[in-house]
């Protein structure tokens, strides 16, 4: 009777565990109980800053007209691939401290605060004034989010997309492995005042869709904690190799005193 009663014991701990550790591995466990619904939204545009990196390039019918505005010569790009490559990085503008780039044809330019499609609409308005239709294309160039932590590839992205959230970037580094804290995910974010900020989001809850580090800005940093099982092993791991190297000295040390005791004994 004691046995069966053992055995039910354990069999309803064993299941008990089983569906907490399903619950620990899902992502917005909290809509089960549904089959459709809306998500939060939040704000993902991405703003100009200090120290950004921005490739601009106008063109029109006529090049000759729009080459003022470019740092290349007209016909640059009919050269030799080297020639234009050295050309090309030549449209590239670092937004300085205090938010501005100096362009050409225009002069200084306060883009701090403005999304790239705000700063091509205002080029197109300026150019237009001396330029028939000018096309401007804007790319902000330094959007990088560096990923850490207990992800199955570790690494930081060039991202391609001005739209860009935790979940693109956890995708691009393969998920999680299954020592992730889905309740622990830090995003480190500096803010254009220089102070750096962290926001823990759960990938259980799905009103994360809704916070402004949901979707990532430049040089954002996403953390992914390791779990309390990985974090036991660790520490078991470190007992064990510590045990491990202390009976080792020590049986080290007793196989020389044991040598020294035969070789006096000899003698």
């Amino acid at each position: 009777m004691m046995n069966t009663k053992l055995f039910l014991i354990i069999l309803i701990a064993l299941i008990s565990a089983s569906c907490n550790t399903k619950r620990d591995l899902a992502y917005f466990s909290d809509t089960k109980s549904s089959n459709a619904g809306v998500l939060l939204s939040s704000d993902y545009q991405i703003k100009i800053e200090p120290a950004d990196e921005l490739t601009i390039w106008v063109s029109s019918l006529v090049p000759e007209a729009t080459s003022q505005f470019n740092n290349i010569a007209p016909g640059a790009q009919d050269n030799s691939n080297t020639e234009v490559m050295s050309n090309l990085r030549s449209l590239n503008y670092i937004v300085d401290k205090n938010g501005c780039i100096d362009f050409p044809g225009i002069g200084k330019i306060d883009v701090k605060g403005m999304t790239t499609m705000q700063l091509k609409d205002y080029l197109v308005t300026q150019i237009s004034k001396t330029v028939k239709d000018p096309q401007v294309s804007v790319i902000l160039q330094n959007f990088k989010v560096n990923v850490l932590g207990e992800v199955k590839e570790p690494q930081m992205i060039k991202v391609q997309s001005e739209k860009f959230s935790v979940f693109d970037a956890l995708a691009s580094c393969g998920d999680l492995t299954e020592y992730g804290k889905r309740e622990g995910v830090m995003v480190i974010r500096q803010m254009p005042d220089g102070e750096t900020v962290y926001q823990r989001l759960d990938l259980h809850d799905s009103n994360i869709t809704g916070s402004p580090f949901f979707y990532l800005k430049q040089n954002d940093v996403v953390y992914v904690e390791p779990n309390n099982v990985k974090q036991d092993n660790s520490k078991y791991n470190q007992n064990n190799g510590f045990k491990l190297s202390v009976i080792s000295t020590i049986v080290s040390a007793v196989s020389v005193i044991s040598s020294l005791i035969i070789a006096l004994s000899i003698k």
